[in-house]
């Protein structure tokens, strides 16, 4: 029997790898030359020079044209709101503070009132009673008279022409000088008949030539003050008066109350250069005349603001 050639190839190292296809293939794979891979989206061309190595960064606004467009709107339109709002602020402000008569369009045309500074009550002497209480139902006056005296105006000057005495007291000679020659004799009797104690007057003359005296008789007790008979007549250059048709029609069915007496008179037409209006205030034991005159004619409503006033004060 023929011998064959059983010899097998020797195994290898233990320590060697398989071959595999892929490692096989290296060999002829490095020497053909690679393809140059695609480029990314987006990516710089070869060669390009990156923008790093350019020079440093620039900064450009966010936003498009556009957006700052409406940006720059919208802050012109906050400004213009806010500068509305300050002025309307500062014109409410500013109507609030002002008086009703600076207001265009509220101001109310002025009636012919004047400004009195604010009324104040006499301090009375200690334990006397006010007047027309219960216990002082006759109406006697207490306080100084000067205090009870209707204050003047604010705006007015002194009357240079009133003869005034001490502590503003009148005497009797100087307070006849406003009634007629022939009535004075007559009238200065009648007051030492009723036991007239004092006179007091203040005079004024306003901005618009209104001259005014209020004079305050004080007697012993209401049923004395109430025989004063010069309230309108004889008065000094006055031919005539009348009821003050202004004040009658405003208080139709409404007199006075009680103790006080109130007449209001003016002067009849024709009068001469000008006119004098008369207001006489009786209460308690004062009785209170006031007489205002004034080229051209005296206003009514300036006297009917004294003669309330005045009631005020001897109330």
């Amino acid at each position: 029997m023929t011998e064959q050639n059983t010899t097998a190839a020797a195994p290898p190292p233990a320590d060697a790898a398989p071959e595999t296809p892929e490692a096989s293939a290296a060999p002829a794979a490095a020497d053909t030359p690679a393809e140059p891979a695609p480029a990314a989206a987006g990516a710089p061309p070869a060669g390009a020079v990156p923008e790093a190595a350019q020079g440093p960064a620039v900064l450009r606004a966010p936003g498009a044209p556009q957006d700052r467009r409406a940006l720059r709107a919208a802050l012109r339109w906050t400004a213009a709101v806010l500068v509305f709002a300050a002025a309307g602020a500062g014109t409410a402000y500013g109507i609030t503070r002002a008086e009703r008569t600076d207001v265009p369009g509220l101001s109310t045309k002025s009636d012919g009132r004047w400004t009195y500074p604010a009324l104040a009550k006499p301090v009375l002497p200690p334990g006397a009673p006010v007047p027309f209480a219960v216990d002082n139902l006759d109406g006697v006056h207490y306080a100084d008279l000067t205090q009870l005296t209707l204050p003047a105006p604010v705006g007015s000057t002194p009357d240079a022409g009133l003869k005034l005495e001490k502590d503003s007291a009148v005497t009797v000679d100087t307070f006849l000088e406003e009634y007629d020659a022939s009535a004075r004799e007559k009238m200065k009797q009648g007051f030492t008949d009723s036991g007239l104690r004092q006179i007091v007057a203040r005079g004024w003359t306003t901005p618009d030539g209104t001259r005014t005296r209020v004079y305050l008789l004080r007697f012993p007790a209401s049923g004395f003050a109430d025989t004063f008979t010069g309230c309108g007549v004889d008065l000094n250059g006055v031919k005539g008066t009348e009821p003050d048709p202004v004040w009658d029609k405003a208080h139709t069915g409404q007199p006075a109350p009680e103790p006080d007496g109130i007449t209001v008179l003016q002067e009849s037409v024709p009068f001469g250069d000008e006119q004098t209006r008369v207001g006489c205030v009786q209460s308690g034991d004062v009785q209170a005349l006031i007489l205002q005159n004034r080229k051209g004619g005296a206003g009514a409503v300036p006297l009917h603001q004294a003669v309330i006033l005045q009631r005020q004060l001897l109330r």
